[in-house]
């Protein structure tokens, strides 16, 4: 795949993964790697900047196999965000799409 079309995507997918459920990062890495190739720093730097903007945000849950683990929620700003993205890019794939045919 392209690097730079996942480059420009990448935000959207871990955003839309987190609509569907609550998650920690390895589960997000491994939830996109099924589709697409994605390394855990890039997830991560994605997670950070999402949290800075108050897009998610964090909990700890325990863990009987270790540390405990980071969890990230999707804020009702980050829904939102979420929403106008899936918007923009469903009409930019169109746009491309009658361009291409």
């Amino acid at each position: 795949m392209n690097a730079q079309f996942k480059k420009g995507v990448l935000e959207l997918c871990v955003l839309s993964k987190l609509v569907e459920e609550d998650r920690y990062g390895y589960e997000l890495t491994e939830a996109i790697s099924k589709q697409m190739v994605i390394s855990t720093g890039t997830l991560y730097l994605i997670l950070k900047r999402l949290k800075d903007d108050a897009l998610v945000e964090t909990y700890l849950v325990e863990s009987g196999e270790g540390p405990a683990r980071k969890y990230y929620h999707l804020t009702e700003k980050g829904r939102t965000h979420q929403a106008a993205q899936k918007k923009e890019w469903q009409d930019f794939t169109k746009i491309v799409e009658d361009i291409i045919g």
